[in-house]
C-alpha cells in the first residue's frame, strides 16, 4: 500500500517544469521586473543570483507566459562547444537547419542581424551564461549591438561575486535583476502552495510555523535546498509509515524527524 507522504515526497523533486512554479511576492516582482526591461531598448539584461534561487524556473516562465507576444527562445543547457551554440542561434535567426558540417560565419551572422533591425525583435534566455567563456561572450555582446537581438543573461552569483567582475559584464549590462534566497515568509508559502496544488490538506497543515523557522534556518531560505530538506524530510515520513507507523504523528512532523533529515543532508552535525 502506497504511503501518504509518497505523494508528498514526490511535490519536492527538484524541476525546472512550468508546472512546479508557484507564485510567490518576491517571483511576482521579479517576472514583472524582468517583463519591464524586455519591453526597454536594451541590449542585454543580466538575470543574477545564487544557484536554486530560482532563476531556471523564472526564465522557463517568461518563456511560456511570453511565447505568444514576443519572439523568444530559451536556450536553457549550455553549448558543448562554440560551433554547437551557433547552430542553434543560427536556426532561431534564419529558421534554417545549418548542415553539420558547416561552420557559422560569424561576420555574415552580424550583418544579417544589422538587417532585421526595425523587422524582429528576438530575445533570447541565455541560461547557466558562467559556463560561456570570455570568448563567447565577446560575441553575444557583438551580436546584441545589431539591437535585432536582445539577450537577457543568466548566471549563477558566486561568493566573492567575481563573475559580476568580468570584463564583458561590466560595460555591457544594462540592466540588473538579482534573485535572492526566500524570506521565512515566502518559504512558508512557497512550502504550503506546492502541497496544497496538489491536494496534499493534511499533510500541509502539519507542518508548523516552528518547523518552518528550522527549514529556513538550515537551507537559509535557498528553494533548491528547501526542496531537499522536504523531499528527505518526506521520505524519512514514507519509511515510518510504512514500517512503524505508531512512531508517526500524523497531526504533525516530528523535530526527530525534520533533525534526521537535516544530518543526512549534512546541514548539521553530531
Amino acid at each position: 500500500m502506497k504511503s501518504r507522504y509518497e505523494a508528498a515526497k514526490n511535490v519536492f523533486v527538484d524541476s525546472v517544469d512550468i508546472d512546479d512554479y508557484i507564485d510567490l511576492d518576491s517571483s511576482v516582482t521579479a517576472f514583472q521586473q524582468l517583463q519591464h526591461s524586455m519591453n526597454k531598448p536594451l541590449k542585454m539584461i543580466l538575470l543574477f543570483g545564487r544557484p536554486g534561487t530560482g532563476k531556471s524556473i523564472l526564465l522557463t516562465r517568461v518563456q511560456e507566459k511570453l511565447k505568444h507576444q514576443k519572439e523568444i527562445h530559451y536556450f536553457d543547457t549550455p553549448a558543448i562547444n562554440e560551433k554547437e551554440f551557433f547552430h542553434k542561434l543560427f536556426k532561431v535567426l534564419t529558421k534554417k537547419d545549418l548542415p553539420s558540417n558547416t561552420e557559422v560565419n560569424f561576420a555574415a551572422l552580424v550583418d544579417f542581424c544589422k538587417n532585421l533591425r526595425g523587422k524582429r525583435e528576438i530575445i533570447i534566455l541565455l541560461d547557466e551564461a558562467q559556463m560561456y567563456s570570455p570568448e563567447m561572450m565577446e560575441k553575444i555582446r557583438l551580436l546584441s549591438d545589431s539591437r535585432a537581438v536582445k539577450f537577457v543573461v543568466s548566471l549563477h552569483k558566486t561568493e566573492d561575486e567575481d563573475l559580476i567582475a568580468k570584463e564583458h559584464f561590466q560595460s555591457r549590462i544594462w540592466e540588473v535583476i538579482e534573485l535572492k534566497n526566500a524570506t521565512k515568509e515566502d518559504q512558508t508559502a512557497y512550502i504550503h502552495k506546492k502541497l496544497l496544488k496538489k491536494n496534499l490538506f493534511e499533510i500541509a497543515n502539519s507542518i508548523k510555523a516552528k518547523d518552518i523557522k528550522r527549514i529556513h534556518r538550515y537551507t537559509k531560505g535557498n528553494y533548491r535546498e528547501c526542496n531537499k530538506l522536504l523531499f528527505t524530510i518526506f521520505e524519512i515520513c514514507e519509511y515510518y509509515d510504512k514500517h512503524e507507523p505508531s512512531k508517526v504523528n500524523y497531526a504533525k512532523i516530528s523535530d526527530r524527524i525534520i533533525e534526521m533529515a537535516a544530518l543526512k543532508l549534512g546541514y548539521i552535525h553530531v
